[in-house]
Parts: structure tokens; sequence; C-alpha cells
């Protein structure tokens, strides 16, 4: 677990991000730090893009951490919990972002690849945030989870996907009645997100309603409107795909 995170005169609001070394994570560490939040990231291989990303973090006068944590392992999970709280003094905000995203043809898919995703995907959430839950509940704090437009529509060659998306959209809607009310609970379900352009870029921005693909930090203001917003709302599953679902 690395840097130690550099001490601050004013106590602020902690977060917690997992997978927030690069893509869609870096960018909701980005926008947390950004309001305010002093802001740890997970890791499990990316270890210089999560050095880079948490220089980019301390450039918002918040306090990081890097947290080397495997999201499916439960010790892993229970140690590095334990390691945000001590440094932070408490967490605030758990975003579960730490996800796999893969295509196969839905009857070539091997149980050994159906169990992976849904370890990283479902079973991850679960863990991080029951061994979270003490902490949270002790500052009525906020989980957002990391959903996607595959868990509510159907795509034929990502079923394990979008079977483990669907699996956490309704695990957050339970975890929502089951830790009110010091706790919210709610979901970002992003559509196409767009990296690099090209014909499946192309493709679905102009599928969709609004003219354009999602970014990253169309996902990350979705994210932000959760963990900073009124702690009333809860058990909502809010869809980021600009119209592509409809």
């Amino acid at each position: 677990m690395f840097p130690e995170p550099h001490s601050s005169p004013h106590p602020r609001k902690a977060a917690l991000v997992t997978g927030g070394a690069k893509r869609v994570g870096r960018e909701l560490a980005l926008a947390l730090a950004s309001s305010g939040m002093d802001v740890a990231i997970t890791v499990r291989e990316s270890l210089g893009e999560a050095a880079a990303t948490a220089r980019e973090i301390e450039g918002f006068g918040v306090r990081t951490m890097v947290v080397e944590m495997d999201v499916r392992d439960e010790m892993s999970v229970r140690q590095g919990i334990a390691a945000t709280a001590s440094a932070f003094g408490g967490l605030d905000v758990l975003v579960n972002n730490a996800a796999v995203f893969e295509s196969a043809p839905l009857g070539e898919i091997t149980l050994e690849r159906w169990d992976a995703v849904f370890a990283t995907n479902t079973r991850g959430p679960f863990l991080t945030a029951r061994e979270a839950l003490p902490l949270l509940r002790a500052r009525r704090g906020r989980i957002v989870n990391l959903g996607s437009l595959g868990g509510s529509h159907a795509w034929a060659t990502h079923a394990h996907y979008c079977a483990s998306k669907a699996a956490l959209h309704m695990l957050t809607q339970s975890m929502a009645k089951a830790f009110a009310p010091e706790v919210s609970v709610n979901c970002v379900a992003p559509g196409f997100i767009e990296f690099d352009e090209g014909k499946e870029a192309r493709h679905f921005a102009a599928k969709t309603p609004m003219g354009r693909n999602g970014s990253p930090a169309d996902v990350a203001a979705a994210v932000v409107f959760f963990a900073t917003g009124t702690h009333f709302i809860t058990g909502q599953i809010l869809t980021v795909d600009g119209g592509l679902g409809l």
C-alpha cells in the first residue's frame, strides 16, 4: 500500500474508489478529489498508473493513498478497507468501480470465465460494501455502484457481463433497503463510453439520441451527484447513456 497519505490540518470526507487507477475509475477518483474529498484508490496490477493517478489527486490539495486490494478476495478486501479507514480516520463514500468487461458467444462461455466475471463484478461490490458498512454507518455515508446499460438490456455476446451487472443492480436496491437509514446506496449505469475513435464508436454515436457517445466525465458527474447530493435519494439506478437504451 503506497504512498502514505499526506497530512492535512482540516478533516474532510474520505472516499474509496475500487479500480481507480485508470480509465473511468481514474476520472471518478479525480472528480471526488475535485469536490474536496480525500481519495483512496485500489489497484491489483496497474501499479504505475495508480501512482500517476495518485499524484494527480494530490494536485487538488487532498490526501490520497493507493491500496493494493483484490476485490474478489475476502481477506484482501478486509485489509484494504481497514488500511483506508486507519489512514483517513474513517470512510464516507465507497465507489464500487472495479469490473471485468468481455465478450464471448453465450454457447462458448466457460464456467471459469462465467465465475471470473461474477467474482469481480458482483461478489466484489458485495464484499467491499459489507466490510465498509460499519464505517459508512458511523458517518451516514454513501455507496455508489457502477452498473451498466448491459444490466438492463440483453447483449447476446456479453451474457455473463450483462447477468453480472443485472445482479449488481438488484444488489444495489437490496443494499439500499438493508443499509437504510444510515447509508444511501445508488448505482450509475453507463452506456457506451468512448475512449478511442473508431468504427464501433461511430456506430454507437449514430444510434444515440444525444448524438455522441458518453465520456468518463459524464459518468463521474453522476457519481459525484450521488456522493455529494441529498442523502435521501437511495436505491436508484441512474442510466448515463445519452438515450442509447431508449
